[in-house]
């Protein structure tokens, strides 16, 4: 049986797949609606992103019984650096590096955010446990000011996924407290609602700071 792998390692790469999946099954019609949807939505974060000072991020990618620290290459550090953020491991080759706190520490980010992957509820239980035992957690900037958030797995897993335009909203949330709302055209039929994110045909987002 024939086997193709499909890179969905990033943003650029899932949406390359796409197209190159709509031809070989006779769909690019819908397979390049579906881009452009996806790729509509994406510039409207990008849009705005582009004009704020973004914040330096640290990732966090935890399994049960570790953590490794994501860089830009991650499909997490991809989406954050659309929304706007700044990865404190930028300019790293490899997707995720093994963690050192005080290098961490170092790094001055304002926010963490934790990726909590395999077992999610375990592995949340491990971070709580490795920020309340683990003294060096409390000097972080990001820990003082209370800007530690889990992400969803089913938004942020480890490849690319069709609810890009989701996680960047929940970003954006977190980054610049901007949340997002859209308006359809009368022939738009609504098929997917996420945090007040439409992800459809004849869609158009409009983003709004929460002051």
């Amino acid at each position: 049986m024939p086997v193709k792998f499909l890179n969905f390692q990033s943003v650029d790469g899932m949406l390359t797949e796409i197209t190159a999946l709509g031809e070989r099954y006779d769909r690019a019609a819908q397979a390049e609606e579906l881009v452009q949807d996806l790729q509509k939505n994406i510039e409207a974060v990008q849009t705005v992103a582009a004009s704020k000072e973004g914040p330096r991020v640290l990732i966090l990618l935890g399994i049960p019984g570790s953590y490794l620290v994501a860089t830009e290459n991650f499909y997490a550090g991809d989406l954050v650096k659309r929304a706007g953020g700044i990865n404190v491991m930028e300019g790293q080759d490899a997707e995720y590096l093994s963690s050192n706190t005080e290098y961490l520490h170092n790094s001055k980010p304002d926010i963490i955010l934790r990726l909590a992957h395999g077992l999610p509820d375990e592995v949340v239980k491990m971070f709580d446990e490795e920020f309340k035992t683990n003294d060096i957690w409390k000097h972080f900037d990001a820990m003082k000011n209370g800007k530690v958030y889990d992400l969803e797995e089913e938004l942020f897993g480890t490849t690319a996924s069709l609810q890009v335009p989701q996680a960047l909203g929940q970003l954006m949330e977190i980054l610049f407290k901007i949340h997002g709302n859209v308006f359809c055209t009368e022939s738009a039929s609504v098929r997917y609602i996420h945090r007040g994110f439409y992800l459809g045909s004849a869609s158009v987002w409009t983003l709004t700071e929460q002051r």
